[in-house]
């Protein structure tokens, strides 16, 4: 039978809604949920987004991520580079080879329809680790990762990646000072002037780790610019042609810094450093972080986006 289907932009929420005008009252809507499409790789269509989880079961996050509604690409995945996922770990003056895209790890459907992954322990990395991914509404990702530590990992971090297509030029954290002189809460672009890669710690109290030489570990090592606190972790990259939005974020506990290169660097990418504190050998920590898209969201939308995500994890049974 005939199906009519209309999507709505609810812009307040920076999401879209997915109506449906039947003849067959009650329809009901597309699940929130990866599908297996090989083994070790997902698939999804949300109604909104349509794409892939570990592209042919290689650990690169989402990748060929397309919003429906205007047929738009969000990733890099046709140079291997996706959203969400999981990049350099590091514990104090270590890395953990060159990326968690590298480590030998399994993956499962769950009943549920989250896809969890499992990075078990080596000789050379002396912890478990594992993410699972769950739509938690058709324009919203979830991610939870979780470290059980074999051994004392002093300063443990997942640093996780995102890249987006050359669309994506404008890209914001939300800081405690907006602008010199302006010492009040506020969107901040990353500007080249200051410095080709940026970092925006949570407090002072995490430079220390932030500068303990992680970060000039071959390969390809960054000399960080740090710039102001972080009023919220939580950032933005915009594409203003079609105005579409990515939105990240995550707990303040759960995520110690955001960093990027300028705006309109080639990679246009954005990165949430995860965890940032000592886990205890035994001791099982995990942290959290959302991708939400949107169109054309205010400022202030953005931010009651980040409230929204904090209301669902306060309030998670």
């Amino acid at each position: 039978m005939h199906k009519q289907i209309t999507l709505l932009l609810a812009a307040a929420f920076g999401s879209v809604t997915i109506a449906l005008s039947t003849a067959d009252a009650g329809a009901p809507a597309a699940p929130l949920a990866f599908t297996q499409a090989r083994p070790g790789e997902f698939q999804f269509d949300t109604g909104v987004l349509r794409g892939k989880l570990r592209p042919s079961g290689k650990a690169l996050g989402l990748s060929s991520v397309v919003y429906i509604p205007a047929n738009a690409a969000l990733d890099r995945g046709d140079r291997g580079y996706g959203l969400f996922s999981h990049y350099r770990v590091f514990s104090a003056n270590k890395r953990y080879g060159t990326a968690a895209w590298d480590w030998p790890g399994t993956a499962r459907l769950r009943d549920d329809g989250a896809v969890e992954v499992q990075w078990p322990a080596d000789k050379d990395r002396p912890f478990e680790l594992s993410a699972r991914y769950r739509w938690s509404s058709p324009s919203a990702l979830d991610l939870e990762t979780v470290v059980k530590a074999q051994q004392d990992l002093p300063g443990f971090e997942v640093f996780l990646a995102s890249y987006f297509q050359e669309q994506f030029t404008n890209a914001v954290v939300y800081v405690r000072e907006s602008s010199k002189g302006m010492p009040q809460p506020g969107f901040r672009a990353a500007e080249k002037p200051q410095g080709d890669w940026q970092m925006f710690p949570r407090d002072p109290a995490v430079l220390p780790l932030i500068n303990d030489g992680r970060w000039r570990l071959q390969p390809n090592p960054v000399n960080w610019a740090i710039l102001p606190l972080l009023q919220k972790p939580l950032a933005v990259r915009r594409a203003p042609t079609t105005g579409l939005t990515a939105v990240l974020m995550a707990p303040p506990e759960d995520c110690f810094a955001i960093a990027m290169p300028y705006q309109t660097e080639g990679h246009y990418s954005i990165y949430l450093s995860l965890f940032g504190r000592d886990v205890k050998s035994g001791e099982t920590a995990r942290a959290r972080a959302r991708l939400s898209i949107a169109v054309k969201p205010s400022d202030q939308e953005v931010l009651e986006l980040y409230g929204a995500y904090l209301n669902s994890l306060w309030n998670k049974p």
